[in-house]
């Protein structure tokens, strides 16, 4: 039988082997790398042109313009502006719960863990309004236009999950799940009215400081739930709420 010199297919050795593959492992991470970068830049392209323009206001092309490419570009990433838009308030919700979820948590004392985690989501929102403004839609007209059921589902749950530490440490005082979930509630609700006053500069109105209120707004709640704690003179057994 005739053999042609085309039909022969090397050998390669365990080493080569492992070295082929190697490469091919770093070609894939490149190609990785290189497309989260892109994408990391698209979100960021869109992050500034949603708060110029709005959701509504926003296009595609505007978008591709500021993050350097075609508007087909960001069609490989991104079927919509309003994908776009999910995936970065599903980004912010992620740094929203990583950020609860560093803060401490106090075993014995959980009105400390409640002032804690209420510190932590206040303070992130406060710190960066522009994320207030993905998480409650404040770019397109407080409603989830243009968001699946599902979707909005999954992004709000992701929220409720940065706040059920707050609603566990109310339960841990002694509060019904019912009551936990009402006092959480009001907690959450308090605290966006001062963070939106804050945001919108109209505090300056009133000569507050929303930081302060909040900080107050705890004290006063873990006065009213554990009123026999909450008279213990600081320095003796109860500790700074806020003295973390």
């Amino acid at each position: 039988m005739e053999v042609q010199l085309h039909e022969l297919t090397p050998v390669l050795s365990s080493v080569e082997r492992d070295a082929a593959e190697r490469q091919q492992q770093q070609r894939q991470q490149r190609q990785l790398a290189m497309s989260d970068t892109r994408r990391a830049l698209v979100l960021d392209a869109a992050r500034s042109v949603f708060a110029d323009k709005g959701v509504e206001g926003a296009s595609i092309r505007e978008i591709a313009r500021r993050a350097g490419y075609t508007p087909g570009a960001i069609y490989s990433y991104f079927e919509s502006k309003e994908a776009i838009y999910a995936a970065l308030l599903a980004e912010s919700l992620e740094r929203l719960n990583a950020e609860v979820a560093a803060a401490r948590s106090f075993k014995l004392q959980p009105q400390l863990t409640l002032a804690a985690k209420a510190q932590a989501w206040f303070g992130f929102y406060a710190r960066n309004p522009r994320d207030l403004d993905l998480g409650f839609y404040l770019v397109q007209g407080l409603a989830p236009r243009g968001l699946t059921g599902e979707l909005n589902q999954q992004l709000n749950g992701r929220l409720q999950d940065a706040l059920r530490p707050c609603e566990q440490a109310l339960q841990a005082m002694g509060l019904s799940l019912d009551v936990a979930l009402r006092e959480n509630t009001a907690l959450f609700a308090h605290g966006v009215g001062l963070l939106l006053l804050q945001h919108t500069g109209r505090i300056r109105l009133f000569g507050q400081s929303a930081d302060a209120l909040f900080v107050a707004y705890v004290g006063q709640l873990v006065e009213r739930l554990q009123p026999d704690a909450a008279a213990t003179p600081r320095g003796l057994d109860q500790p700074d709420l806020f003295g973390l």
